[in-house]
């Protein structure tokens, strides 16, 4: 599969207050941001091939707006947990290819954010995550000058190489599971919706799992 994970998302509380976890543990904060038009906002952290963002909706009306609509991103952060999962997987070509996007898809250029061309999955239930793919991508360690963001972390964590999805049974049609068919993530199925996050091949065999705050845990 020539498509790597560029960023995942988690769906939280209003001003991501559990965002505290993370810095607790030794990561450093990278500018938030606002989506214009589209209801929602962001606090990041960025690693040197991908990106952690944790998401909650800002506008209700922005997000249910004919121009958002479609993403179902109300949907998904209101019933996060619970009927929706609360997680979304961003792809990009693998470093050297230009492929097209892996999977069924329509274009989500919205006028308030003109430098936004993101292609999103179709026909996926809110039980599996997101799926979007992008196709020039953002590799982090690679920005230009004015938009570098902190990638040397105190925790010492570099790269993600490998995100694992929990969530309930999904039929075997559904794209999560092609995903994982594919070698892009691993999955399994669980009582509760769970991103495990891989960093620098797990090679040193720690783990931190940041539940209740996260839906998350983190291996190293």
């Amino acid at each position: 599969m020539p498509a790597v994970v560029d960023h995942v998302f988690i769906c939280t509380g209003i001003g991501a207050p559990a965002a505290g976890r993370l810095r607790q543990f030794g990561l450093l904060e990278g500018s938030p941001n606002q989506h214009p038009g589209q209801g929602t906002a962001c606090r990041r952290f960025f690693f040197r091939n991908a990106m952690l963002e944790l998401l909650w909706v800002e506008d209700v009306a922005e997000a249910k707006s004919d121009q958002t609509r479609r993403t179902r991103l109300w949907e998904r952060w209101s019933g996060a947990g619970r009927v929706s999962s609360p997680f979304g997987i961003v792809l990009r070509p693998a470093p050297g290819t230009e492929v097209a996007c892996p999977f069924p898809s329509w274009e989500y250029r919205p006028a308030t954010m003109p430098d936004l061309a993101l292609l999103v999955a179709g026909g996926t239930a809110l039980e599996e995550p997101m799926w979007c793919y992008l196709e020039a991508g953002r590799i982090p360690a690679e920005a230009p000058p004015d938009r570098r963001q902190p990638i040397d972390h105190p925790s010492g964590l570099r790269e993600i190489t490998g995100v694992r999805i929990v969530c309930p049974v999904l039929p075997e049609t559904s794209l999560t599971l092609a995903m994982t068919r594919a070698g892009v993530i691993t999955s399994n199925t669980g009582p509760e919706h769970l991103l495990e996050l891989l960093f620098d091949g797990a090679h040193q065999g720690n783990a931190l799992d940041f539940r209740p705050d996260l839906p998350l845990v983190f291996r190293w």
